[in-house]
């Protein structure tokens, strides 16, 4: 049996690809499988049918697909999808305590064998169980850092192997320690390679001038059970120093002790080997003994393909029956190998037509011995004796095909019950368009697609019980009204039985007005009193009519005092105005008095300074010139 480290086709805890996907599609049979092995490959969830009349002979892919899909499509139990398996070969339990000191006898991990069969994807998953024994052998190995940094540390470890010792004593009786130390490499730039720091790596240096020579390692103690020998191998050291801030390191790893582990290990194939074989390989948790060694085989071939039928009747003697297919020979061809190659091709092509002109196969298949195979479509089914059909090319509503509320057949949608249509978006159910008195779309139109369609005049609205201009049920009731007023509400009367067949009479002496379910109406009668009603639509078809006994009629007004009435408030108005005007006059006078007075009582005037005032003799001078005895003389006249 050939050991591989690792198998070439497995994959562990997850770390294998996963195969694509496509979301929304088939990928199934959108893999285009013309074999059982071929359709194993291509997602372990795709399954293979090798019933013999399954399905269409035109289509050899349909054979692959979904398991529920198989089912569903009457393949019944001859359905191939193996799945991946393992086998525990060997499972020894876990030791609880450790016996020998070297412990090979001890188990701290199960199981110890298994055999695993994939097939590619699939992934199968097993449980793994660790534990460390008490009382198991422990070795500890103490490496210390001995560069100058660590001179606190030193003086603190001298006492650390008496510690450790007690402490792993609870833990187990075996225990041993080690010790070695290091500092650097002894070379530039590591540490100090100058001839004066040989001896001395710490000279010049104030805080520490003494110092052991740099060195890259040494094994100081084996592993011994005396602790004594641990702590007087520890006070022996001195520290030195290096040159670089990192010193050299170690990786170390302590296994913690009685502790149990349960993990789950996950094994994927990727593919098929390219011929049968098996890998083997070992899982060995780090710091154990024990290993687990796993045996992988890969499940790539159906059941089916065992009972092949070399030059099977199935197919004409010219094939191999296999999984429900024909393998044809060579030189044959056709679903059964019923055609030879190189036969009249035109012949067979002229039959793959729907008519004269048209396309071989529509256009979405292949002509094969006269029959047509339809393509697969990732949108959906194509089939028909020329590929002429499909169950996705029919009509859709809001992007739904057929709404959701039928199936497409051939580019046509068959709805389902309640629903009719081209896109099958119509409803039949009439409920949407009863109100809440019984009637279908108030009796104004017709219910179409769940709607109400209204067909008198005038009416709208969600039930077609908007409609102004549509006599309203207050003008049909009241012919019931009237004629039961007239004859004294005596509903037997023949006319009255005719116009209130549908109404169901209540009197009352008061009308309630507030009442939300009750539609209330009034006219005016004859002798100009108001008469009230209110209906309320029952369920049964009928109206529940509540009518006052007597309609509300008002005292008639005496004309005379409607005439006084009048006058004499015309008489009041008229006084009221001139009234007003008197006061508006009186107030209007007092104050232009009071304004003369107040004008008279700052006026102080004397009589010789009145303005007024003029004298009784008036003086005037004139000027003039005149002559006496010759003599010229001028002078003035008083």
């Amino acid at each position: 049996m050939p050991r591989a480290p690792a198998p070439l086709y497995a994959c562990l805890l997850g770390l294998c690809a996963l195969l694509p996907r496509l979301a929304g599609l088939n990928i199934c049979t959108s893999g285009s499988a013309t074999s059982c092995e071929e359709c194993l490959l291509i997602h372990p969830k795709c399954a293979w049918c090798s019933k013999e009349d399954f399905g269409s002979p035109r289509s050899i892919t349909s054979r692959c697909d979904l398991r529920a899909n198989l089912v569903k499509n009457g393949c019944g139990g001859e359905i191939e999808s193996p799945a991946s398996s393992f086998h525990v070969l060997r499972s020894l339990p876990l030791s609880s305590k450790g016996s020998g000191s070297a412990g090979w006898d001890v188990i701290q991990m199960t199981p110890q064998e298994i055999a695993v069969n994939l097939r590619p994807g699939d992934k199968t998953t097993f449980q793994l169980q660790v534990r460390q024994v008490e009382d198991y052998p422990v070795d500890l190995y103490y490496l210390m850092d001995l560069s100058l940094s660590m001179k606190d540390d030193l003086d603190n470890i001298r006492s650390l192997g008496t510690k450790l010792a007690e402490e792993m004593r609870k833990l187990t009786s075996n225990f041993r320690l080690g010790f070695g130390s290091f500092v650097d490499k002894d070379i530039s730039p590591f540490s100090y390679t100058a001839p004066r720091y040989q001896t001395n790596p710490c000279i010049g240096y104030k805080l520490f001038p003494n110092c052991v020579p740099s060195f890259g390692f040494r094994h100081l103690l084996p592993l011994t059970d005396r602790v004594d020998s641990f702590n007087e191998e520890v006070r022996k050291q001195r520290v030195s120093r290096n040159r670089d801030a990192p010193e050299g390191g170690f990786d170390a790893v302590l296994q913690a002790a009685v502790c149990k582990a349960s993990f789950e290990v996950s094994l994927e194939a990727r593919s098929c080997p390219s011929r049968h074989t098996e890998h083997v390989f070992a899982l060995r948790p780090v710091g154990f003994r024990d290993s687990l060694e796993v045996g992988v085989t890969y499940n790539c071939t159906c059941g089916c393909s065992v009972g092949l039928e070399p030059n099977s009747a199935r197919c004409n003697g010219s094939g191999t029956y296999v999984c429900g297919l024909c393998e044809c020979s060579p030189g044959y061809l056709g679903t059964r190998c019923e055609c030879q190659d190189g036969e009249n091709q035109s012949v067979y092509q002229n039959l793959c037509r729907e008519a004269e002109g048209k396309p071989l196969c529509s256009g979405r298949g292949d002509c094969s011995c006269n029959q047509c195979s339809c393509f697969e479509s990732e949108f959906g089914k194509i089939y028909g004796p020329f590929c002429e059909c499909d169950n996705f090319s029919c009509a859709r509503n809001k992007g739904v095909l057929c709404s959701g509320h039928g199936e497409c057949h051939c580019g046509e949608c068959k709805c389902h019950a309640g629903y009719i249509g081209d896109n099958c978006n119509c409803s039949t159910d009439i409920s949407t368009c009863r109100g809440r008195d019984g009637q279908i779309c108030s009796e104004r139109g017709h219910c179409l697609c769940g709607q109400c369609q209204c067909t008198e005049p005038g009416a709208f609205g969600e039930m077609c019980e908007k409609c102004p201009t549509c006599p309203d049920a207050c003008s049909t009731k009241r012919d019931c009204v009237e004629c039961l007023l007239l004859h004294s509400g005596k509903p037997d009367n023949q006319t009255c039985h005719s116009l209130c067949r549908d109404e169901v009479i209540t009197w009352v002496d008061t009308i309630v007005k507030d009442d939300q379910e009750a539609v209330l109406c009034f006219y005016k009668t004859a002798k100009d009193c108001v008469m009230m009603f209110t209906y309320v639509e029952l369920p049964s078809g009928k109206s529940n009519l509540t009518v006052l006994r007597e309609p509300e009629c008002g005292n008639t007004p005496n004309a005379m005092t409607i005439l006084l009435a009048v006058v004499g408030s015309i008489l009041l108005v008229g006084l009221a105005l001139l009234a007003i005007w008197k006061l508006l006059v009186t107030i209007h006078d007092r104050r232009e008095f009071a304004k003369f007075q107040s004008e008279r009582s700052r006026a102080r005037y004397e009589m010789a300074s009145n303005p007024l005032y003029r004298k009784p003799i008036s003086t005037h001078t004139v000027d003039f010139t005149f002559n006496k005895f010759n003599k010229s003389y001028n002078g003035t006249v008083d």
